[in-house]
Order: structure tokens, then sequence, then C-alpha cells
């Protein structure tokens, strides 16, 4: 059974140009109890969604004087809400939070496979931001990939169209032929990498030869031999994952990301569960999430109501 959303109000900041000492404006935005599905998410969930909105505000106020428009993408959006396990907590999902930042982009995609989750969160963004350009697409994202870079608008000379993407998977379900689809256009990457709750968990499983997850994830049908090399010089398969994930997207055209720059988040009970990781062309978007990761912390009341 699905939770249902309480009524709750939360208070978000303006995340942009924040520095020590200074006190950010504060949006409130009021969530009725609607008795539409939520998402049920463990605490750790909290400091994903908090550095997510950090970002998008940084990066959205920081491209709109650079480009003629920005798009957000969700590929994995979710209703909106999600309820943090054993608690009375509601918290804004992603594409709320990307939704309430001050300069808002100028359109959003979002997808999800779920359709009643796709449904809770078009009556939610209707209701709370009715202003929003926004679509939808119902689906998994490896198989709806055209759709979603139909809905990018065209780029030109004259016309800049700078796209940011959101990756939040539960897995390592994202293929990267549908991240190599997407690439062709201007287009930055904050990937949740599911080193430890799912890769390392299920590392025998995926070794089997007829396993072709990873393959997809990595686009690398020689991996497991790679891995061999690389655990044989004392290399964990989490960072070996990550590592050779900077590469591909490297040959893509994106800066290099190191192990250490791939922001780690852990469980409850301290227990490693994933790693944040952002990939662009254009260094300026990785001293964006330098910032973020620098001052997040500071943040914290911030979005405490």
């Amino acid at each position: 059974m699905q939770p249902v959303c309480n009524r709750v109000t939360v208070a978000l900041s303006d995340t942009v140009g924040l520095h020590p000492g200074r006190k950010a404006a504060m949006v409130e935005i009021t969530a009725e109890d609607d008795g539409l599905p939520c998402l049920e998410v463990g605490a750790w969930a909290e400091e994903k969604y908090r550095l997510v909105a950090l970002y998008d505000g940084l990066f959205s106020t920081g491209m709109k004087n650079k480009w003629e428009t920005r798009v957000y993408i969700d590929l994995y959006a979710g209703p909106g809400f999600a309820h943090v396990r054993g608690t009375s907590r509601i918290l804004l999902g992603s594409p709320l939070l990307a939704l309430q930042i001050p300069d808002q982009f100028d359109k959003y995609i979002f997808c999800e496979s779920g359709a009643d989750r796709v449904a809770a969160l078009q009556q939610r963004v209707n209701r709370l931001f009715p202003g929003a350009d926004a679509h939808y697409v119902s689906g998994d994202c490896n198989e709806k990939v055209e759709e979603i870079c139909a809905n990018i608008p065209s780029s030109s000379r004259e016309h800049g169209v700078l796209s940011f993407c959101f990756v939040d998977p539960y897995d390592i379900s994202i293929r990267f032929s549908t991240v190599k689809r997407l690439s062709s256009y201007y287009m930055d990457f904050l990937f949740l990498l599911a080193l430890q709750m799912d890769a390392n968990r299920n590392l025998e499983h995926y070794l089997n030869p007829d396993n072709s997850k990873i393959d997809e994830f990595l686009d690398l049908p020689d991996w497991r031999e790679r891995w061999r090399i690389a655990e044989g010089q004392g290399t964990r398969f989490p960072r070996y994952l990550a590592e050779e994930y900077s590469g591909q997207m490297e040959k893509l055209g994106y800066l290099p990301v190191a192990w250490h720059k791939m922001k780690q988040v852990r469980s409850e009970k301290n227990l490693p569960l994933y790693r944040l990781a952002l990939f662009s062309r254009h260094p300026l978007a990785h001293q964006f999430w330098d910032e973020v990761l620098r001052y997040s912390s500071d943040q914290r009341s911030l979005f405490e109501g």
C-alpha cells in the first residue's frame, strides 16, 4: 500500500550564491493531504535531496544569462513527494525541488516508469507550479529516450539550449546507450551511481556471463576481464565501476571525475550506499558542484521547518 502524504510545511532555501554566515531567503510551500502516492525513502534521502536542490539553484541561476533556454530533465522522477520511513516527515522529491528554485528552468521533462506516479506528479506540479512548462514521459527512460529527446528544444547558433539531467535510479539500470544519446545535446548530468546498494551487493550475480546489466551500464563488453585486472591491483569493485564510468563519459567529451569528487552517501547505519557524480564538459559546472559540497553541511538548517 502506498503511503499517503500528510499535510506538511516544507521550508526551502534560495540556494544561489551562498556564502558563510549569509542567510538565504526562504520560500515556503505547503503540501495538502492529497491522498496521492509518495515514495518510501530512508533518512539518507534527505542528504541527497539537499545536495540536488543546492545544485539546481546554482546551475540554473549561473546559466540564465549564458543560454537562451535551460532545460531540466529527470529520468526517474517519482511522484513528487517522498515519505521518510519510520517518521512523519515528507520531503519534496527532485522534480519539485527543481521547480521551487528562484530562477526556474525554462522547460522541465519528467520521465517515470510508474503510471500512478506520473499522474501524482502531474497533479502536484499543476497545483503547486501551475505556470511551469512541464512535459511528462511515462515509461522506462531507456525505452523512452527518443521521446525525451523529441521534447528538448532545438538549439542554434542564435539560440543556445543547455540541459541538466538528474539520473536517480534505484540500481544500475540506466543504460550507457541512453546517456550517450542524451549527450548528443548540450547536457550536464548528475548521476546517482548505485555502486554499493546494487553493484557491490550483487557482484557474483553480475559476473555471470549471461547477465548483461553491467555490460549495458558501462557499454563495455569486456568489463569482466578489466575487473579481474583491477581486482588483482587491489581496487575494490565500487571504485572500479566508478572509474570505468568516468572513462566512458570522457569518451563522450566530458571532463574526468575523480573517485574522491563523487559524493558518498551513507545509510542510517553509516553503510555506503551510492555516490553522486557530476559530469559536464565545462569546468564551471564543477565549480558549482564544489561549492555545493563545501556548503551543503552549513545549509542543513535551511531545510528544517
